[in-house]
């Protein structure tokens, strides 16, 4: 039947009929076109309309979900309201690793429009897309189609866009489900394809690579996939049936979550709570716990002496912090694993303000340590329960400081968390903020062991100052931290608010100590610091934006200064001007410049391995692009010791490049 709807609007046609397309726009390597259904519009009447994308042969453009690499065509429309675009079932490609899905050929991607009013209309249109073969170039193109106005019969081109409309994929007639293991069923008796394959419409659903094995039964086939973790958002795609002949169906489907049997807890669940519970134990040892370990210290030491009741609140108190930290991480973890992102210990420090913000107040709790002033100084008169609530926000601080350490078993107790039902994963992370908690756990149970603590002198402030130190030491190794992920601008924002805490530390305690500062001078020596600390996160963030994707151990970011010098130090160099859409770049990467051999090879001869990345435009890329004749990537040029430059082919090889070195 969908052979026969091209032919069908063809006889619906008006003999005479004019083609309505618009002027073709020939980039470098396509030919864009607007093209409508009709030969006139009318008021309120939708348009019937294609992109049209002619593409020499060797060359593709990309599906709604490109795949691995690559970008799907997009288009913006003035003149009428749009709908989405639609795409014809792609050709799936896998290559070193990498599957892209491609529409190759003479692409027509048809969509409706609606005119705002009456004709004439006149349509602009603006569509990018990239095109790929051995090079990536991206394309765009500006296209202009005017309809007079007239009762919105079909034109010539009709039939074209019937066949486009036809070739679309076709929502499914059979119910689908899929289970939690990956198994897509279709509710289609006595449906026996010979092959089928499942094609996500959003990227990183599905292992591509992985084999897609099709079973048959009675109540209809099924596809068995493996899916890259839980998701909210159902799992939509194309589901191509190919029967014994050889014809494809592509049929859309969403399927529905299949229900689950109510199963008891895994059996596993003792070994990955204790394994948990371990891990928080073992996490008091690990090196992130350090400061909040002087903390406690003092706290402990605090407690020799005291009150059988006073110990048992301070230590439940401090507990309480502890579990409620994990709950509010262990919730979050969950939620965020649920919704399909990608989670992992200590993900936090993944942010450069976070990372700033904690080395703050690392040095602003050693100078507090150290004397320079008095954390709640002058609130004494809130009496003890201030004292005691200060236990739980130490636990607190415990868990923030210690998420970037993990001990012997913590991997495991979080891969366990993860894989758990949501109500049992929590528990996990439960057991872990148990595990952290126990020493002041044991102290709740047992307050007599204060008894075995020393009691408070004068050391107190000895050590009260000598542990300021390690507090000095986190707050620079995440200063340290900073500088990695920022550069110079972010160290000196760490640096600014650095003194401008310290600057804030000494005035209050000055006034603390009764020096005779002003209020007013206090107000100002508390705002100036504020507004260096605001301006200094401002400068973080201006910082830690723009970096450039450097995929490769060893290379550095292009900058034609650095290509430079290399040369005038006659240094071989090899240029690599690549994209993060580029799947022959990422190929080439993986198969030609990422083996030991080829490393071991460029450390012998001394090659700098310079890697420009074109993902967002670059100025200074795209000259190098044009210097040596090209439009796209990937690019290879070698620059000997000495000589003229070598270009090398967008196809790399291992051998290639050995052999260019003469190793």
């Amino acid at each position: 039947m969908r052979q026969c709807l091209p032919l069908i609007a063809l006889l619906l046609l008006p003999f005479g009929a004019g083609a309505r397309e618009s002027a073709p726009v020939v980039t470098s390597h396509a030919t864009a076109t607007l093209v409508a259904a009709e030969d006139s519009a009318a008021p309120g009447k939708p348009l019937h309309l294609a992109l049209r994308l002619q593409l020499p042969a060797g060359w593709h453009t990309y599906w709604l979900n490109p795949g691995d690499a690559g970008n799907a065509p997009t288009l913006t429309l003035e003149g009428a309201k749009a709908g989405p675009l639609g795409f014809p079932a792609p050709e799936r490609v896998a290559d070193a690793g990498l599957v892209s899905y491609v529409l190759p050929g003479d692409v027509w991607l048809p969509f409706t429009a609606t005119p705002a009013g009456a004709g004439p209309l006149a349509l602009r249109a603006h569509a990018d897309f990239l095109v790929c073969s051995t090079i990536c170039v991206p394309q765009r193109a500006d296209l202009a189609l005017d309809l007079p106005a007239g009762t919105g019969a079909p034109g010539a081109d009709a039939p074209r866009i019937a066949a486009a409309n036809a070739a679309l994929p076709r929502p499914s007639p059979f119910a689908a489900t899929l289970g939690a293991d990956g198994t897509l069923r279709l509710d289609a008796p006595g449906l026996s394809p010979e092959h089928a394959l499942f094609l996500p419409e959003q990227p990183g659903r599905i292992d591509a690579l992985a084999p897609q094995p099709l079973t048959v039964a009675p109540s209809g086939p099924a596809l068995h996939l493996k899916l890259l973790g839980p998701s909210k958002d159902p799992l939509a795609g194309l589901l191509l049936l190919t029967d014994r002949t050889g014809a494809t169906t592509a049929l859309h489907v969403v399927p529905r979550a299949a229900a689950a049997a109510v199963a008891p807890a895994p059996a596993g669940l003792g070994r990955a709570l204790l394994l948990a519970f371990l891990g928080g134990l073992i996490l008091n040892l690990m090196p992130c716990v350090l400061p909040v370990l002087s903390i406690k210290a003092l706290a402990l030491a605090r407690l020799g002496g005291a009150e059988r009741r006073h110990v048992r609140a301070e230590a439940a108190l401090y507990v309480a912090g502890v579990l409620a930290a994990f709950a509010v991480i262990g919730g979050a973890t969950l939620s965020l694993a649920a919704a399909g992102h990608a989670v992992g210990w200590g993900t936090q420090f993944q942010s450069g303000i976070f990372t700033l913000l904690t080395a703050w107040l690392m040095l602003a709790i050693g100078l507090n340590m150290a004397g320079l002033f008095e954390i709640g100084a002058g609130l004494a008169g809130l009496g003890q329960g201030l004292a005691a609530r200060s236990a739980f926000f130490t636990g607190v601080l415990a868990v923030v400081v210690a998420t970037p350490c993990t001990g012997p078993f913590m991997a495991t107790a979080l891969a366990a968390a993860l894989a758990l039902p949501p109500t049992l994963g929590f528990g996990v992370f439960l057991a872990l903020g148990a595990g952290l908690a126990a020493p002041y756990a044991m102290l709740a149970a047992f307050p007599g062991l204060a008894r075995f603590l020393p009691r408070p002198g004068p050391w107190m402030l000895t050590l009260r100052r000598a542990l300021s130190v390690p507090m000095f030491a986190t707050a620079g190794f995440f200063a340290w931290v900073i500088f990695a992920k920022a550069g110079p601008a972010g160290l000196a924002a760490a640096l600014l608010g650095g003194a401008a805490l310290t600057l804030g530390a000494w005035a209050i305690g000055r006034r603390q100590r009764g020096a005779g500062v002003p209020r007013g001078s206090l107000n100002a020596g508390l705002a100036v610091p504020a507004a260096i600390c605001a301006a200094a996160l401002l400068l973080l963030g201006h910082a830690s934006g723009g970096t450039s994707r450097i995929a490769l151990a060893g290379a550095e970011p292009y900058s034609p200064a650095r290509l430079e010098a290399l040369r005038a130090a006659h240094r071989p160099v090899l240029v690599d001007m690549s994209a993060a859409w580029c799947i022959t770049c990422l190929v080439n990467e993986r198969t030609a410049l990422a083996p030991d051999t080829v490393r071991q090879a460029f450390a012998r001869h001394h090659v700098a391995l310079l890697q420009g990345d074109w993902t967002e435009q670059d100025p200074a890329i795209t000259a190098f692009l044009h210097e040596y004749g090209r439009t796209g990537v990937p690019l290879y040029v070698y620059f000997p010791p000495s000589g003229t430059p070598q270009v090398l082919p967008q196809i790399l090889t291992e051998a290639e490049i050995l052999g260019r070195l003469g190793a």
